[in-house]
């Protein structure tokens, strides 16, 4: 599912459910309309990606894929390579070795911009928002790439400049609606409380209509409560709008209740790859977050 039609389509008609655990099962999660969850085609393909900093390895021959509408977990211990993986598929680093294959195009040296207009989205583990600015512009920011108007008329604001900006600022009404904020949304960022933050900072990735999402610990430093809406929203996202989402989190209950495959690494290698259940029950994804061998 591509395109804002069928985003905001999906916006419109959901209901505000009411707030569920993680731990519940994803048939409870899924509307009924959508039936059975179906993954497709692998859209992300990762092969023998390796990373070096002077003479430190942040990721040895790392391969893995992702396939389209699934919910893929990446795990590992701190210091494991996984934010590293992911600034790879984003294009703020460039590995020294491997290759990143996107909807069937091959690529070993893409730029964020690049990235970004090819579908993929990225949220980050430290807040990058625009404190300053209130809910609704810091996720407007998310709309630049559709945005066609050259910068004089959009500063204007007139004619076809005008309609344009209307015609997105819909649009990001959807996803306040969606993520449930729309008390907050021309309140300054920087006055909201962590958990509300990392809402934003999701609607403005989501406002690019990604077709893959990369949240990295998305859940990092929340409570209880917040975690449990962060989940159902994740599921949200890539049950309604069959956006891929791949998703680094350090919370084990919450990465085995919403994911689909799991790849784990350690000190920048992968020591693990496939179901939450294959992942819990693996010889050396245990040792490594024990801590009895390395």
């Amino acid at each position: 599912m591509s395109g804002s039609s069928t985003i905001e389509a999906a916006m419109a008609s959901r209901a505000s459910p009411a707030k569920a655990p993680a731990a519940e099962t994803r048939a409870a999660q899924v509307p009924a309309q959508t039936g059975a969850k179906v993954i497709g085609d692998v859209i992300l393909d990762v092969k023998n990606i390796s990373l070096s900093f002077g003479g430190v390895k942040a990721l040895t021959d790392i391969s893995f894929d992702v396939r389209e509408h699934e919910i893929r977990a990446i795990i590992g211990p701190n210091g494991a390579g996984k934010s590293s993986m992911l600034n790879c598929i984003n294009g703020v680093y460039t590995p020294q070795q491997g290759t990143i294959t996107f909807k069937g195009k091959t690529f070993s040296n893409m730029d964020s911009y690049q990235v970004a207009s090819m579908g993929i989205a990225r949220t980050f583990q430290n807040l990058a928002l625009f404190k300053g600015m209130s809910v609704i512009d810091n996720i407007m920011t998310g709309r630049n790439l559709r945005i066609k108007s050259n910068i004089f008329l959009q500063a204007l604001r007139i004619g076809p400049a005008e309609r344009e900006e209307i015609r997105h600022r819909e649009f990001v009404e959807h996803i306040i609606d969606f993520l449930e904020i729309q008390a907050f949304r021309k309140t300054a960022v920087g006055q909201l409380p962590y958990g509300l933050q990392k809402r934003v900072d999701l609607g403005r990735a989501l406002a690019m209509e990604p077709q893959v999402l990369l949240l990295d610990e998305p859940m990092a430093g929340m409570n209880l409560e917040e975690k449990q809406d962060m989940s159902r929203f994740v599921l949200d996202i890539n049950d309604e709008f069959g956006t891929t989402v791949v998703l680094i989190e350090h919370d084990m209950g919450v990465v085995m209740d919403i994911s689909d495959r799991v790849v784990v690494l350690d000190y920048g290698k992968k020591i693990g790859d496939g179901t939450p259940e294959e992942v819990r029950n693996n010889p050396d994804v245990i040792s490594a977050y024990l801590g009895t061998s390395h």
